[in-house]
């Protein structure tokens, strides 16, 4: 059966007015450079268009990767330790974080110390994903509800990441602390034995800049 276009918002899950009430809060905008996320509807997709994802190497103090896909007018965040990977049989721990408005996607500089993540960040990956999540009649489910029942299938088109992945929420319940997995499913994108990305020499997939480029270039 052919899959439909899933719009970029549904009506179940419209962007509320307080949606990034929690990523506000955290930043002081008159010390970091990261976007306020006021013109977020205008940078959303289209109907039937693909939404778009990011992958972000975030050298806070913890250095990680954050995984972000396009969901009904924000991009809905996991940090990610040890990145994506392509090899099916890595099962890679992902902590939901606040969503971050649409324009975060192009975000690449280094935030003040003192600052929420204080710390260096580059986009490593870009690109747009799909939808494959489906219920127990192989029907498709809307990518939001997959999300809030704690599992989603997608593939992704980046220019690094291709193929099917799967984010599965393992501990919490959405009411409090959780836990995900990211895992690669095993399709002919996958990879046996995938060796990792080293974050310290990985380049931006925007600008071919390194972390410490950039951190130099803002020093």
């Amino acid at each position: 059966m052919p899959r439909r276009e899933e719009a970029a918002v549904s009506p179940k899950h419209r962007p509320s007015a307080h949606a990034l009430k929690e990523y506000h809060r955290r930043r002081d905008f008159s010390r970091t450079e990261e976007p306020r996320g006021e013109s977020e509807d205008a940078a959303a997709a289209a109907p039937g268009e693909p939404p778009s994802f990011v992958v972000q190497i975030h050298d806070a103090t913890a250095l990680h990767f954050d995984f972000r896909l396009e969901v009904d007018g924000v991009l809905r965040s996991w940090a990610v330790p040890k990145g994506p990977s392509a090899d099916p049989q890595d099962r890679r721990l992902a902590m939901p974080t606040e969503d971050h408005p649409l324009e975060y996607r192009a975000f690449e500089g280094v935030i003040a110390p003192g600052e929420y993540g204080a710390g260096t960040v580059i986009v490593w990956d870009e690109g747009t994903y799909r939808n494959l999540s489906e219920d127990r009649h192989g029907e498709e489910v809307p990518f939001a509800e997959a999300l809030d029942a704690g599992h989603a299938s997608f593939w992704l088109d980046g220019r690094k990441l291709h193929g099917g992945f799967a984010l599965t929420r393992i501990r919490g319940d959405g009411s409090g602390r959780e836990a995900w997995l990211l895992v690669k499913r095993a399709d002919r994108r996958a990879r046996a034995d995938d060796g990792g990305t080293d974050p310290h020499r990985a380049r931006s997939a925007r600008t071919g800049r390194t972390l410490r480029q950039v951190a130099g270039s803002t020093s």
